[in-house]
């Protein structure tokens, strides 16, 4: 067989292989993707009906709730489906000039429903009575919704009937807060979604210690438009306002303090409008010892709860992820949540849904993230990869929807100090090799932490720049993404980081302590004394559907998990460090070790890790 026969064989390996595990990378990770709206038909029947209830949502401050959908339908079929819209009028009357690549004529819809369920999800004899109830979960996003009927499936979708309006008693207030570190220790940032503008009312934060004084932060307001997004859907059916963003910088924090704090909008007319209360504690100052607590996972997306969207199993991952990092949120400090953000590709609504399903942890401790393909890729745009897995969101949203102490966030490299620790976050979608502007950052993380009072480094990045047996990686030959270990690792092995993590890849691996594809540590389940290699993590089973392991044994691989999971990090103090990877499903450790580590061992010179020496006196 031919060398072009045998790669085409294993690209059919791939394939197959993929469309099994139904990796993200290379299959379409949105189910909203799967409508063809811009095949969709106007077919109302005068004898089918819609009905939701309740008209009015959220009379007591809720930000979420539930709304029974009922309907008739006298032609009912077993591929009918509901699809929830927003803003409620969605017909052309709406629709810009000009909507996607479609020449011939413009569509009816213009736009995708955020959400959409079979008729018969819970009735089962739907096809032959015609009528269903439908139970639907609907958080506020600044409109009001409509509930339509289709038949012909998602590939030929015909409108035959459209519910009544439901809306929020407020649809603008204030939601979903996001904390993250900002660019000094003591500082803390809350990013939140609204629908007033600036122009409309002042946004802040009130805020103040635990059962002290409070003060107000003035906050800045960000949004973009359709021609912000850099191609389909992002800019045709995807697109949906992304409302107003809000950020504020709550400063001179108190190390270790609890605070407490309200989103607040003064209306023109001087009236207030307030989300409920929340609290966080501070971070520790850099070299604190105290105990210190850190999730890292990668590639989450999101589910919705009422069993809707679905079709890509997010909803045992994405949901048990964030459940249990909710269940143990006392024991928890900061999250890092490296790349692969919403799967939203383009779906701008989705954003909300994710904010949404976040809002308890990300609230409470600081909610960090990095980019990842399907937050920046798109052809044409400066992203080191040339592909469309960003729907045409070319990083607008992650940048604007969430905050990182970047010097630039369209360059989403940054370094955050939290206690005992120094994190390196380096931007896999921009080039990172030696020479280039990431590469210098990435050396000054690195190059200007004090290991004696941060001992513990670390470095994370969404594609895997160190080690993975994932299937497809290891198709290529490469282990890791190609040029990564090559141009990163005098640098890990120089500066010593202890652990790197990824993302990318929908599975679990940790390697040994590693340099040059070589183990320097024959240990498995603790550390200690002389630090003479980095140890490679790959904790990409967040929520998105898994990726599969190489059949091939590769000597550096010490744990292997085809699951969804996260890894959290308890620094005890100085010297003492315990690693654990716990499944999503239900929170227990399957992997763990401990690291012991003296100053003196991480100054203790290795090969390649010290400067040349001179016999002067």
């Amino acid at each position: 067989m031919g060398f072009s026969r045998i790669r085409e064989a294993l690209l059919a390996m791939i394939i197959g292989a993929v469309a099994v595990a139904g990796d993200s990378e290379y299959y379409g990770a949105q189910p909203l993707a799967k409508l063809s709206m811009h095949k969709a038909s106007i077919a109302i029947d005068g004898k089918a009906q819609v009905r939701a209830t309740p008209e009015l949502l959220g009379l007591k401050g809720e930000d979420i709730e539930w709304v029974k959908v009922d309907l008739q339908n006298a032609n009912p079929t077993t591929d009918d489906w509901i699809g929830v819209f927003s803003p409620s009028k969605f017909n052309s009357s709406t629709c810009p000039e000009v909507v996607g690549d479609i020449k011939d004529q413009l569509p009816l819809i213009c736009t995708a429903p955020i959400k959409y369920q079979f008729a018969n999800y819970s009735n089962a004899d739907y096809a032959k009575t015609g009528n269903a109830s439908l139970m639907l979960q609907l958080i506020n996003q600044r409109a009001d919704f409509s509930f339509a009927l289709f038949s012909g499936g998602f590939q030929n979708p015909k409108l035959v009937a459209v519910s009544n309006a439901v809306s929020f008693s407020n649809p603008k207030a204030p939601v979903y807060p996001r904390l993250a570190q900002g660019k000094s220790w003591d500082e803390m940032t809350i990013t939140w979604t609204s629908g007033y503008n600036d122009n409309e009312a002042f946004p802040f934060v009130e805020w103040g210690p635990e059962g002290g004084p409070q003060t107000r932060s003035s906050a800045g307001t960000l949004t973009f438009s359709r021609n912000s997004m850099c191609g389909a859907p992002a800019r045709t059916f995807g697109w949906r306002h992304p409302g107003y963003i809000h950020t504020s910088f709550l400063k001179d924090l108190w190390p270790n303090a609890i605070y407490t704090y309200k989103l607040g909008h003064q209306l023109l007319d001087g009236t207030y409008v307030w989300s409920k209360k929340y609290s966080f504690k501070a971070s520790p100052y850099p070299g604190q010892d105290s105990l210190q607590r850190v999730i890292i996972f990668g590639d989450m997306g999101k589910a919705e709860r009422d069993g809707s969207n679905e079709y890509s199993n997010y909803q045992p991952g994405s949901l048990n992820t964030t459940d249990q990092l909710i269940k143990d949120l006392n024991n928890i400090d900061i999250v890092f949540h490296i790349g692969d953000i919403t799967y939203a590709n383009g779906y701008i609504s989705q954003w909300d849904q994710f904010t949404s399903q976040i809002e308890p942890i990300a609230s409470a401790v600081p909610y960090m993230i990095a980019s990842g393909n399907h937050e920046r890729d798109w052809h044409g745009t400066g992203s080191f990869y040339d592909t469309d897995d960003s729907g045409g969101e070319c990083g607008v949203l992650a940048e604007t929807m969430f905050y990182v102490p970047a010097e630039n966030r369209a360059k989403f490299w940054y370094s955050t100090d939290f206690g005992m620790f120094r994190f390196c976050i380096a931007d896999t979608e921009h080039d990172w090799r030696e020479g280039t502007e990431q590469y210098k950052f990435i050396e000054h993380c690195l190059a200007t932490v004090d290991r004696q009072k941060q001992p513990w480094l670390i470095f994370a990045a969404h594609r895997v720049l160190g080690y993975s047996s994932g299937f497809n990686y290891a198709l290529e030959g490469s282990f890791a993404e190609p040029m990564g270990r090559e141009s990163l690792q005098k640098l890990w092995q120089k500066y010593r980081v202890d652990l790197a993590f990824y993302g990318h890849v929908h599975n679990y691996e940790r390697s040994c302590p590693i340099y040059q594809n070589q183990c320097v540590n024959s240990e498995k389940s603790h550390y200690s004394g002389t630090m003479n290699g980095t140890i490679h993590v790959v904790v990409g089973g967040g929520g998105s559907h898994l990726s599969p392991f190489t059949d091939l044994k590769t000597y550096w691989s010490i744990f292997q998990d085809f699951d969804y999971g996260f890894v959290k990090l308890t620094a005890f103090n100085h010297s003492s460090l315990l690693f654990e990877y716990k499944k999503s499903s239900d929170g227990k450790v399957y992997d763990s070790f401990t690291i012991s580590r003296d100053y003196r061992d991480v100054l203790a010179c290795v090969h390649d890790s010290c400067s040349p020496t001179t016999l002067a006196s």
